[in-house]
Protein backbone atom coordinates (compact mmCIF):
# COMPACT_ATOMS: atom_id res chain seq x y z
CA UNK A 1 0.00 0.00 0.00
CA UNK A 2 2.79 2.45 0.54
CA UNK A 3 4.28 1.98 -2.57
CA UNK A 4 0.71 2.83 -4.35
CA UNK A 5 1.03 5.92 -1.81
CA UNK A 6 4.61 6.79 -3.08
CA UNK A 7 3.41 6.36 -7.04
CA UNK A 8 0.78 8.76 -6.19
CA UNK A 9 2.31 11.06 -4.69
CA UNK A 10 4.82 11.35 -7.36
CA UNK A 11 2.20 11.48 -9.90
CA UNK A 12 0.81 14.38 -8.50
CA UNK A 13 4.43 16.33 -8.18
CA UNK A 14 5.07 15.86 -11.77
CA UNK A 15 2.76 18.66 -12.62
CA UNK A 16 3.24 21.02 -9.59
CA UNK A 17 3.99 24.46 -11.07
CA UNK A 18 3.56 23.15 -14.64
CA UNK A 19 1.94 25.94 -17.30
CA UNK A 20 0.15 26.13 -19.38
CA UNK A 21 -2.46 24.43 -17.53
CA UNK A 22 -3.96 22.36 -21.19
CA UNK A 23 -1.07 20.83 -21.06
CA UNK A 24 -1.04 19.40 -17.67
CA UNK A 25 -5.00 17.92 -18.42
CA UNK A 26 -3.38 16.50 -22.04
CA UNK A 27 -0.39 14.73 -20.10
CA UNK A 28 -2.63 13.40 -17.53
CA UNK A 29 -5.20 12.28 -20.23
CA UNK A 30 -2.29 10.75 -21.77
CA UNK A 31 -0.94 9.07 -18.62
CA UNK A 32 -4.55 7.62 -18.28
CA UNK A 33 -4.98 7.03 -21.37
CA UNK A 34 -1.24 4.70 -21.53
CA UNK A 35 -2.09 2.80 -18.40
CA UNK A 36 -5.33 1.59 -19.52
CA UNK A 37 -3.50 0.15 -22.55
CA UNK A 38 -0.75 -1.22 -20.70
CA UNK A 39 -3.58 -2.92 -18.43
CA UNK A 40 -5.72 -4.62 -21.28
CA UNK A 41 -1.80 -5.62 -22.82
CA UNK A 42 -1.46 -7.13 -19.24
CA UNK A 43 -4.77 -8.96 -19.15
CA UNK A 44 -4.68 -9.97 -23.00
CA UNK A 45 -1.18 -11.38 -22.05
CA UNK A 46 -2.79 -13.80 -18.88
CA UNK A 47 -6.08 -14.56 -20.66
CA UNK A 48 -3.41 -16.46 -23.06
CA UNK A 49 -1.23 -17.57 -21.13
CA UNK A 50 -4.14 -18.94 -18.87
CA UNK A 51 -6.53 -20.40 -21.34
CA UNK A 52 -3.70 -22.41 -23.03
CA UNK A 53 -3.80 -20.84 -26.34
CA UNK A 54 -0.40 -21.13 -28.61
CA UNK A 55 1.64 -17.86 -29.05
Amino acid sequence: MGTLLHFKQLYFEAFDDCKPSFVVVLLKGYAIFCAVLLSMALYAFLYRAFTGFDF
